[in-house]
């Protein structure tokens, strides 16, 4: 059984449904009005301006300036290499907070709701690096989950909730940086490619391109 408006996707070679709530035949992607060019909060770099990029320099300013983050502390749109089958892609992570030479706090925006995201952000977290990034959060812009990466669970809701600097330091005092079995990372990576595949009806943007190998 499965809720209305939700799409099972095969994750190929895999033998596993992939269940989104509230996509049915994909999504629609008109959210990317091009409003001409901005200045990155963080990089200083011009960028397309958009409504969602407006959204992610809110984000931006909010982990500078309310919780206390270095703007060195923050990666900016990192990449992430993905192969399925035969055909790979690059996925865009919107920020990672990177402290004492360790990525500790993977960030995802998404518009709309921010449940049925949750499984792509920790799928992100865990395969972004070496090592699992322990602490993941998605936000929509005006509200936000934080979840532990490790168990899935969500470990604090509303962006007040965010980790600040302060916080996350005293947080790595104390966390092991645990690396995942290759093979649940693989199928980690192959839900992230379904899901973003999906997201972006398989074209390719500024923040996700699907190729063919080789």
């Amino acid at each position: 059984m499965r809720n209305a408006g939700e799409s099972t996707v095969s994750i190929y070679g895999l033998g596993i449904g992939l269940r989104i709530p509230g996509i049915q035949g994909g999504i629609s992607m008109g959210h990317h009005r091009i409003l001409g060019t901005t200045i990155d909060f963080i990089t200083g770099k011009e960028i397309t301006d958009t409504d969602d990029e407006r959204i992610r320099q809110k984000i931006a300013r909010f982990l500078v300036n309310e919780l206390g983050y270095d703007k060195d502390d923050i990666e900016v749109k990192p990449t992430l290499e993905l192969v399925c089958g035969d055909e790979k892609a690059t996925a865009v992570i919107d920020f990672i907070v990177k402290l004492n030479g360790r990525r500790v706090m993977l960030i995802k925006y998404g518009p709309g709701s921010i449940v049925s995201r949750e499984r792509v952000v920790l799928a992100a977290a865990r395969v972004m690096d070496e090592y699992t990034i322990p602490i993941a959060v998605i936000t929509n812009g005006s509200e936000g989950e934080v979840l532990d990466v490790e168990s899935g669970k969500v470990i604090g809701t509303g962006l007040e909730s965010v980790p600040t600097k302060k916080e996350l330091l005293e947080f790595i005092k104390k966390c092991e940086f645990k690396k995942l079995p290759e093979k649940r990372k693989e199928i980690e990576r192959r839900f992230l490619f379904v899901y973003e595949a999906i997201e972006h009806s398989s074209e390719c943007d500024d923040e996700f391109c699907i190729t063919k190998v080789g």
